[in-house]
């Protein structure tokens, strides 16, 4: 027992000392990653609260606003195109039950006149541009937008074509793979390590586990984007459709868990941008800046943009 004292407590002492102070200088350990562009106003969706998602007139209205990133997800048709799509079932934006897998390009239905935005219960977007997004659309009309593609489904041609389509438009840079799935994110990196990436699921509970430990100023990340959810939206804004996150107690402890400053301070410092969303009101927005959040991603890219000229000292 008296070695545990004399040895084991100064060493565990020592090493909490160093972990906290490398976690607030991460410069003595890590050079600071430096991308292409810095998103301070991202649009979900291309801003689906104002436009219907994922549409040119979306995205259009985004980018007119001021928008540093836009968000989306991409599935592949059956004849071979990339199309911009939240959802591989058309169901929900269509009406229709078919899978966009199932369809050449030319035959994908129109989108509803209104839909629900998802993130903002009890709010509809709608617009005069209905139809289905092609990613090549998107890349030639915003050349030097960044943006963030969210792969959902393990398709190599997939993310094949989305590889060659960033080659050809040049936008490698500006571009980064985003997945929740830590097998689909390896694959993409595999196919072009040359685009920034972010945090998969799995990846997001290790860093979780290194910043509780202390391990973390020790070790490197390969990631150059944290995407979260801001907690406090849920069972507010948000009415998730899965039963244990509308259970309050699960929420405040994820809350309690994620939203920690000093994390996010530590991943700013080492050039890893945090971009929490989706914050539809100026509480989400201020909530989120509050945390250390780099960037807010929201469905209404005109909130966003005025909350930014109304509260300069937070930009």
């Amino acid at each position: 027992m008296s070695s545990f004292f004399y040895y084991i407590l100064p060493a565990l002492g020592g090493y909490t000392l160093t972990s906290m102070y490398l976690l607030k200088n991460p410069h003595i350990l890590h050079r600071k990653k430096r991308t292409a562009f810095f998103a301070r106003h991202i649009s979900h969706r291309g801003g689906c609260g104002e436009r219907l998602e994922s549409t040119i007139e979306a995205f259009t209205n985004a980018v007119e606003e001021g928008t540093d990133m836009l968000e989306m997800d991409c599935f592949m048709t059956r004849d071979g195109h990339v199309v911009v799509s939240h959802d591989k079932n058309l169901l929900r934006l269509t009406g229709h039950d078919v899978s966009i897998s199932s369809l050449n390009f030319q035959d994908l239905p129109l989108y509803k006149e209104r839909l629900p935005v998802l993130f903002y219960t009890g709010h509809y977007s709608t617009g005069t541009d209905r139809k289905f997004t092609l990613l090549e659309d998107v890349y030639r009309k915003f050349p030097r937008v960044a943006a963030t593609i969210e792969i959902k489904e393990k398709n190599s041609q997939l993310i094949h074509k989305v590889s060659d389509l960033t080659k050809r438009y040049n936008r490698e840079d500006i571009t980064v793979w985003a997945s929740e799935s830590s097998s689909i994110m390896n694959e993409c990196c595999k196919m072009n390590n040359s685009m920034p990436h972010g945090f998969s699921l799995n990846r997001g509970v290790l860093l979780l586990l290194l910043f509780y430990s202390g391990l973390l100023p020790f070790v490197q990340l390969k990631e150059d984007l944290l995407q979260f959810y801001l907690m406090s939206i849920f069972n507010r804004t948000y009415i998730a459709e899965r039963p244990i996150l509308r259970n309050r107690l699960f929420i405040y402890l994820v809350e309690k868990i994620t939203m920690r400053k000093s994390l996010f301070k530590h991943l700013e410092d080492r050039g890893i941008q945090v971009h929490l969303f989706v914050c539809n009101t100026d509480e989400d927005i201020k909530a989120a800046l509050d945390l250390g959040a780099t960037g807010v991603m929201t469905d209404y890219p005109t909130l966003l943009s005025d909350y930014f000229r109304r509260n300069r000292n937070q930009e």
